[in-house]
């Protein structure tokens, strides 16, 4: 199990805090964050982009991060690949799923994952590694588990298509468990590790 610290609007002493406590893995929501952080949290971490990434932030993104998890369109995929060819890298990226067919939200349909998953595929700097998704906010924990559920069914059909997918990054502080229960092998953690957010 994998535990991203979701790094959004933390400060850098936070972050270095959980690293010295055993994290490894640091998501940031927004581009220009990440590389301000970057810039003085020398630490070996992997850097994930959790957060919507914008198609005109493609270049940086491919080579700030390590992982990019919200990879939602094939224009994007392009991009991101292009922009890792130049930088000499592979990098691994998730399909977001907008799951709970939320329209505010970004991600693709799940009808839409597996053409997704085929076009990436033929991507040559890119390494689909699996799925990433942000279920409707729950009121309690147990309200995500069909959403979890269907992200699950999604990740092994892929994987019966031969898909060599090896992570289902879901779940975040308000439901992880019932994500680990549901298959999730990375999930998102904020809230859960660092208290609640500070006021803007």
């Amino acid at each position: 199990m994998i535990v991203v610290a979701a790094g959004k609007d933390r400060p850098p002493e936070e972050l270095r805090a959980a690293i010295s406590a055993g994290i490894h893995h640091i998501g940031e929501n927004y581009v220009q964050e990440a590389e301000k952080k970057k810039a003085v949290i020398l630490e070996p971490v992997t850097w994930h982009m959790i957060g919507r990434l914008q198609k005109n932030k493609a270049n940086k993104a491919a080579i700030l991060f390590d992982w990019v998890q919200t990879v939602d369109s094939l224009e994007l995929a392009r991009k991101l690949s292009s922009a890792a060819a130049r930088a000499g890298k592979i990098l691994p990226v998730l399909i977001q799923v907008n799951i709970g067919r939320e329209p505010q939200k970004a991600g693709v349909l799940p009808e839409e994952v597996l053409p997704l998953a085929q076009a990436i595929q033929d991507l040559p700097y890119l390494e689909l590694r699996g799925l990433m998704a942000i279920p409707p906010a729950p009121e309690k924990p147990e309200d995500s588990r069909p959403y979890f559920r269907a992200m699950r069914k999604l990740f092994d059909e892929l994987r019966a298509e031969g898909f060599p997918l090896d992570t289902l990054s879901m779940g975040m502080s308000a439901d992880w468990e019932v994500a680990i229960e549901e298959g999730a092998t990375m999930i998102r953690l904020g809230t859960a590790l660092f208290g609640p957010r500070p006021s803007p």
